[in-house]
């Protein structure tokens, strides 16, 4: 593609690192299932590759197009969401330095961070992601050298301002990290809005089609591409070239995906708030959510994750995910198919006890985007 062209959201998800395959001129990027290259010569390697940890040109092609569709300049692909993050913080981190952290995230980011970086010597500090102030006065100053935020968050959908909080970040020395999980980078482009990376589980929205694990980072500045370049190699954690081509393939559908998985949400939402069991519905589009307005300004739509408490507490919100049929009873988010999860007792058990413990009577739904009527008959007659 021209790089000096641009181009819109869906032609780079199509087209970006996805060039005709030079000897057969196939549109579909082939899947190179090798671990290692013919050297031309000692130390001539073809086109730069010499081992697939270091670079396979499936992974190649990925990392072109995330690069591409998050506006930035280079990208990394790895094997899973925490194998992104593990190996960014080792990064940008040493023993001694300090984290912002979220005061609502993701249990299995919490756990890397508590439990695995934490006994490395990096240490953290929660702080509400709806509270710049609370951000900054968790900054401790010569030591925090990176903010993260999720936004919207996981599971209880808090918004962060990330244009705010980069300039927090940037005012203390430190960067600022943006788990783009939830939006996708058709829905919201957090580099362009002053963050420095951005992360996803390529997983959820970016595979689609819950059949693939995998991650990812996207930056903009050179000499951090190149310390994460450095670090992906040498710890090497990086998507196998299946993985990537899947992932390839579930992008070139996200923006149509997105839309068709907000119009659902946005229905589900009007149910939830016609019911009488449910107290609470969490969900960034409705006017009454404390972060409404900055995700109208950040976001291009508000996604398909929501989160909804019931009157009935714990045993209500299990029995409702027991239930449901359509919805399916499993942990991840962001396929074409609709879930249902109890936090509390799925995917963040691991943050129980701590200031990040979700609500016993929390329900979250990835919804997907099946025929929207099917998913209200589904709901109604699991809170029956």
């Amino acid at each position: 593609m021209n790089k000096e062209h641009h181009y819109g959201f869906e032609t780079l998800a199509i087209h970006a690192g996805n060039e005709p395959d030079p000897t057969t001129g196939s549109v579909v990027p082939p899947i190179y299932a090798t671990s290692t290259y013919k050297q031309d010569g000692v130390g001539g390697l073809r086109n730069g590759y010499e081992y697939s940890r270091s670079a396979n040109p499936t992974r190649t092609a990925l990392e072109e197009c995330l690069a591409a569709i998050e506006a930035g300049t280079r990208g990394f692909a790895f094997a899973s969401g925490l194998a992104a993050e593990d190996t960014l913080i080792r990064s940008l981190c040493v023993p001694g330095d300090h984290v912002v952290f979220p005061d609502d995230a993701y249990g299995g980011t919490f756990r890397l961070f508590a439990r695995v970086l934490g006994t490395w010597g990096v240490e953290m500090t929660p702080a509400a992601v709806t509270h710049p102030e609370a951000i900054r006065a968790a900054v401790r100053p010569g030591r925090t050298k990176v903010i993260w935020l999720e936004t919207p968050t996981n599971p209880l959908l808090n918004v962060a301002d990330i244009a705010i909080v980069a300039q927090i970040a940037h005012d203390a020395g430190a960067l600022l990290v943006v788990d783009n999980t939830f939006a996708s980078p058709y829905l919201q482009q957090p580099l362009e809005l002053g963050a420095d990376v951005v992360v996803h589980s390529t997983t959820k929205y970016m595979g689609g089609h819950s059949d693939v694990v995998g991650g990812a980072l996207i930056v903009r500045d050179a000499e951090l591409a190149d310390k994460i370049a450095f670090h992906q190699n040498a710890i090497g954690a990086v998507a196998g070239p299946f993985d990537s081509w899947l992932v390839l393939r579930g992008i070139k559908t996200l923006g149509v995906r997105m839309d068709r998985h907000s119009d659902n949400a946005e229905r589900v939402v009007e149910f939830l708030q016609r019911h009488e069991s449910v107290t609470q519905v969490l969900y960034p589009g409705i006017d009454g959510h404390a972060g409404h307005e900055t995700a109208a300004k950040q976001m291009k739509r508000f996604g398909g994750i929501v989160s909804f408490r019931v009157a009935g507490g714990e045993q209500q919100a299990i029995d409702i995910c027991n239930r449901a049929e359509v919805f399916t009873l499993g942990e991840s988010l962001g396929g074409v198919e609709s879930l249902i999860e109890h936090p509390g007792k799925m995917t963040h058990a691991s943050v129980a006890g701590t200031p990040l413990e979700v609500p016993a009577d929390l329900i979250r739904l990835s919804v997907g985007i099946e025929t929207v009527d099917d998913l209200l008959s589904d709901l109604d007659r699991a809170m029956s």
